[in-house]
């Protein structure tokens, strides 16, 4: 049975300043699918369009020209209302920089995905608990992000990523701010959750390194996917 697609963008175009003299195009017609149960890289140096790409592969901005089909629901005809709900149900995002509300504590900050759907305050909490001790952060669960380590912040922002059980994690450099060692312990945590729950992940980075030990890797440059490979460390 074939697998069915999660992400089907094709002929992605953006510009910005359209209709100025200033006008620029970042990306230049991008193909991209993601099969459910994937992991895939999207890799590139600075300036390549990977930042521009994951805001429309996350609703967080739309193409200029293109089609954009994610799980099946037409994204470039969704008004913003839907388009929030669509990415507060199938896309849980990991960014570089962790994202955490200050002063609030990791449980809080896991719930408020659940407290976005509607979910009541006793199953949030049990999930936000759950989903801690997944990502081994059950010691530290009434910790604020100024009482946690980076690593101990990411790791956060995963069980948050997880809440709403998403179609598909964007983690956006997740290894950017942390030193190798808490890195590996990041990326490991990703593997365990694409190999033991069938997570469909996208990660998107600088680092061939990590790049390598997902399934494909897709290269980004100057606005264009210019190769695709089978990551070679990848272990089945």
């Amino acid at each position: 049975m074939d697998t069915r697609l999660l992400i089907d963008a094709k002929n992605i175009i953006k510009r910005f300043n359209v209709g100025q003299e200033n006008e620029l195009e970042i990306l230049h017609g991008i193909d991209l699918q993601v099969k459910e149960g994937e992991f895939v890289s999207i890799v590139g140096s600075s300036g390549s369009g990977k930042s521009t790409l994951m805001n429309i592969v996350g609703i967080l901005d739309k193409p200029t020209e293109g089609s954009y089909l994610l799980d099946g629901i037409d994204v470039c005809a969704a008004k913003d209302v839907e388009l929030s709900h669509i990415r507060n149900r199938k896309i849980g995002f990991v960014f570089q920089t962790y994202n955490l509300i200050a002063r609030t504590n990791a449980v809080a900050n896991v719930e408020l995905p659940l407290l976005y759907a509607g979910v009541g305050m006793k199953e949030r909490k049990e999930r936000a608990e759950e989903l801690l001790e997944l990502v081994g952060m059950q010691d530290r669960m009434l910790h604020t992000p100024d009482e946690l380590s980076g690593g101990q912040k990411q790791r956060v922002a995963i069980a948050r990523a997880l809440a709403n059980n998403p179609s598909i994690i964007l983690a956006d450099e997740p290894t950017g701010a942390l030193d190798s060692k808490t890195g590996r312990t990041v990326m490991d945590l990703f593997h365990k959750l694409h190999e033991e729950r069938g997570i469909t992940i996208v990660l998107i980075t600088h680092s061939n390194e990590l790049a390598e030990e997902t399934q494909r890797l897709l290269t980004l440059k100057d606005g264009l996917i210019i190769a695709e490979r089978k990551g070679a460390t990848y272990a089945a």
